[in-house]
This record gives structure tokens, C-alpha cells and sequence, in this order.
């Protein structure tokens, strides 16, 4: 399956795979012929933009402008786990990923199994809900299948047990968004 996934991400494909509250919609955060999939397999705006998350802060290096020492240590508090922050994004984030914004929303994942299917295959992954949106998100890999077929890649998983998305912080100002 690893192969398979690895084969999709390259042709700009798109993966669903189990996140911490239901199962997610990721792609390469790089490709924008992917991003353009995803956000029209949810039927997302333009303009919100997308979240990534990573195995580890290593993964998100080339989408974020540098941290300091400090900036890691305090994100080091909240990692891995279901807090999404919003930080600068670096010059490589195509403007579909981050949206009207000038941050990228970034998470180091506590979900065993998203955070070893990054590992798996090296890069961070855009993980949105799998959903139309404003509809229910999508908690099973039957499910998924069910709703978007061949055109998603379908990975066998099992959510986490969090009732509620990520927490979304700017971690500029420390105001939670969401």
C-alpha cells in the first residue's frame, strides 16, 4: 500500500488516510495540481487555504520561514499533538496551500499512524477533512472509499480518539482561531 501511495503522491494525487478525529484528504503540499484536487474534491474556496501536518518539525523546515531556539522550544510544548499552529510561511508555499494568508498552518501529529505514514513517505502531507464542505466528515476507510472511489487513494486506518478537530493557534499573537 506504501508503494501505491508513493506512486499516487508523484502523478499529484490524492491520499485519505486516518488523522486524530476522522480521516483526512492530503497531498503532496508542494503540487499544486494536487492541491487543486483536494480543494475540488471538497469543494473548498481558494482562499481559506490548508493545513500540514508532519512526523516531526524536521518535515516542515522548507514551509516555514526559519524558528528560533526559543520559538522551537515552545512549540515543543504542544508537539506532537492536536494543536495546529499558524506560522510564517516560506518562500517554496504555493499560494493555494496557505491561502489569502501569509502563514501556513502547520501541525506535528500525535496520531501514530499519520505521523509513521509521513515517515513512511518523508514528507509532510496536507491534512484536511474528509468532507464536502460544511458536511460530516468521514471517519472510516469504507466510507471513504464510498464517497470518492478511485479518485482518492484510500488507506486502511483507524482514527484517534479526539472528538474535535485540531486547535488552531496563531502562534504570533497565541489567539486560538478555532
Amino acid at each position: 500500500m506504501l508503494r501505491r501511495a508513493r506512486a499516487r503522491l508523484k502523478q499529484g494525487g490524492v491520499l485519505a488516510y486516518s488523522t486524530e478525529s476522522c480521516f483526512g484528504l492530503g497531498c503532496d503540499p508542494l503540487d499544486v495540481r494536487a492541491l487543486r484536487r483536494v480543494i475540488a474534491i471538497k469543494g473548498r474556496p481558494n482562499h481559506k487555504g490548508l493545513i500540514v501536518i508532519a512526523a516531526d518539525i524536521e518535515q516542515l523546515r522548507e514551509l516555514i520561514q526559519p524558528l528560533s531556539p526559543q520559538q522551537r522550544a515552545e512549540l515543543a510544548r504542544y508537539w506532537p499533538g492536536h494543536y495546529t499552529f499558524l506560522l510564517p510561511a516560506s518562500n517554496r508555499v504555493p499560494a493555494l496551500l496557505r491561502g489569502r494568508h501569509d502563514r501556513l498552518a502547520v501541525r506535528v501529529t500525535a496520531h501514530g499512524e499519520a505521523a509513521a505514514l509521513c515517515r513512511a513517505l518523508g514528507r509532510p502531507l496536507v491534512s484536511t477533512s474528509a468532507n464536502r464542505a460544511g458536511q460530516v466528515s468521514l471517519k472510516t476507510a469504507r466510507d471513504c472509499r464510498r464517497r470518492f472511489g478511485d479518485s482518492v487513494l484510500t488507506l486502511p486506518g483507524r482514527i484517534g480518539r479526539r472528538p474535535k478537530p485540531s486547535t488552531i493557534i496563531d502562534f504570533a499573537s497565541g489567539r486560538v482561531l478555532r
